[in-house]
């Protein structure tokens, strides 16, 4: 049984007042390896749940799989303590047939963390990865009023995020109707959106033609790419992206969408796939 919470003894320090030592919620934090064909891929750090979505995302995110016909089989192995409980820590899948194994040069050398994904990445060329899909002909456009909403919608989606408050977490709309499609959660802001991505290719829906993917942090250029890597046209963050996810938002004709509070937003790249007359203009 995984856990994605635990409880640990603190203290709560207050100025001027008496300290209180009480329960508190935590969110887990394991490693996982992902092992294809029986070899070792990647570890990486992330909180238990959803492991099976994790891993076929991020196969799809190194360009390996893009469809759910080449995910065959995942089942957990090994991992198991010195009592023979199984830790559930290590993953193995299977590419179905014909499907080529990862490179060895993928490989990553050291431990992926829950803050970085690409941190483990043998090269700088290895950090662009080239995707089956392509972003910038999607014909989506989304009301900027009805995007405004999503952030909203992802937070009360965000369950453990509500006891702990310390989970990022990643969403994918429906661009025209708004219809939240999945939620992932996790402490990895890269994983939850491996694990969003992974969902999609399980049910066969790659590419992610006309759909929105929300996350709950910074828009990195990792995120950007992932969700190139799934065929995601429009990528929008409650906070602020970096200048390489922008440059790199429009080099592929993806648009990018930052710090969405309220009814405001601003707009990095690809506006032309944004109904605009909702928005509130931001200093």
């Amino acid at each position: 049984m995984t856990r994605i919470t635990a409880r640990r003894k603190i203290i709560r320090v207050k100025l001027g007042e008496s300290s209180v030592m009480r329960d508190d919620v935590l969110a887990v934090e394991e490693p996982l390896e992902m092992r294809v064909n029986g070899r070792s891929l990647a570890v990486t750090m992330r909180t238990p749940g959803h492991d099976f979505d994790l891993a076929a995302g991020f196969l799809v995110s190194e360009g390996i799989i893009t469809t759910g016909e080449h995910f065959f089989t995942a089942r957990y192995c090994a991992g198991a303590t010195a009592e023979g409980v199984n830790t559930y820590n290590v993953l193995d899948v299977t590419l179905a047939p014909g499907v080529a194994a990862p490179d060895p040069s993928l490989e990553r050398s050291f431990l992926t963390t829950s803050s970085c994904g690409l941190c483990g990445k043998a090269s700088i060329d290895a950090v662009r990865t080239k995707s089956a899909f392509s972003v910038d002909e999607d014909p989506l456009v989304v009301d900027a009023g009805l995007l405004s909403t999503f952030p909203d919608k992802l937070r009360e989606a965000q369950a453990v995020f509500e006891k702990t408050g310390g989970l990022h977490a990643a969403a994918l709309f429906d661009g025209t109707t708004g219809e939240m499609l999945v939620a992932r959660e996790d402490v990895g802001r890269h994983n939850a959106v491996d694990k969003v991505i992974g969902w999609a290719v399980k049910e066969n829906l790659l590419p992610l033609t006309g759909t929105v993917l929300m996350v709950s942090s910074r828009a990195s250029f990792e995120l950007a790419q992932k969700a190139m890597m799934a065929g995601i046209p429009v990528l929008a963050a409650v906070s602020a992206p970096s200048s390489l996810a922008a440059e790199f938002a429009t080099e592929v004709g993806m648009t990018l969408v930052g710090f969405m509070r309220g009814s405001s937003m601003v707009l990095y790249a690809g506006d032309k796939r944004i109904a605009q007359d909702a928005l509130q203009p931001v200093d």
